[in-house]
């Protein structure tokens, strides 16, 4: 073999080492306060995919990748993220949350994860977004003020909108009209249930919102009926036990 086809193949070898070249597809700019972020919907040989990155005052930058499938759940977790925060009154730097929270969510997506975590510290509230690769990998993160959460939100629609396939936007999503949110009122508590859907399917949001606190449950639509079934139960044997007392004294 000659020293230029031994070139050839160390050459052919190397490329095939090489990480697959990206294509950059479509960019969007957001300004939010003092931050600015780009979307960037690039493409190589796996597919298309989303890269988020957040360049702070000093120029520093923070990155994350986003499967469009991530994304579109991504998306969808904005919404309910930005439903809370116009719930919230105005900051109070007196009661801030013990751990800084106020709302956290988890995404898993084949060997990541994404933290989602609605916080509040003496700067304001925002919205962490952190990923790891695989358990206890490197994390990297951007913080989203609250304030611009929508329009972070409505950026990343206008993408998945024109460069998602079908099957992304379709993906564990249910066709039909989800029903609406609700909310009751006890003593000086108020609860909402909101139903959204994700990725991994449909699912019922219970908030349980106390001045300036608020806790809540996520319950997957495949557990609704049993959910029912033990309210039932419980209801049905507290009356049992409030009639028996009546009933003895006649």
């Amino acid at each position: 073999m000659s020293d230029r086809e031994s070139g050839d193949d160390q050459g052919q070898a190397q490329r095939q080492l090489m990480p697959p070249p990206e294509e950059e597809l479509a960019t969007k700019v957001l300004q939010i306060q003092s931050k600015r972020f780009y979307l960037d919907v690039k493409q190589n040989r796996r597919g298309r995919f989303i890269k988020v990155a957040e360049v702070g005052p000093a120029g520093r930058k923070s990155r994350l990748l986003l499967a469009m499938s991530t994304a579109l759940e991504l998306r969808d977790h904005l919404t309910s993220f930005s439903e809370i925060y116009a719930s919230l009154g105005p900051p109070n730097p007196d009661n801030l949350p013990e751990d800084g929270k106020l709302k956290s969510e988890v995404m898993i997506k084949e060997n990541r994860r994404y933290y989602l975590d609605l916080k509040e510290n003496s700067r304001g509230r925002f919205l962490r977004i952190s990923q790891t690769i695989a358990r206890g990998g490197p994390r990297s993160q951007v913080a989203v003020p609250a304030q611009g959460m929508i329009e972070f939100r409505d950026a990343l629609t206008d993408l998945l909108e024109e460069f998602g396939t079908e099957d992304d936007m379709s993906y564990g999503r249910f066709k039909g009209e989800l029903p609406e949110a609700r909310h009751m009122r006890i003593e000086n508590k108020n609860f909402y249930f909101d139903i959204g859907q994700n990725s991994r399917g449909i699912y019922m949001r219970i908030s349980e919102v106390k001045s300036n606190f608020r806790t809540a449950i996520t319950i997957p639509e495949k557990s609704w009926g049993r959910f029912r079934d033990i309210f039932s139960e419980y209801v049905e044997k507290l009356k049992e036990l409030s009639d028996k007392p009546a009933e003895e004294g006649k």
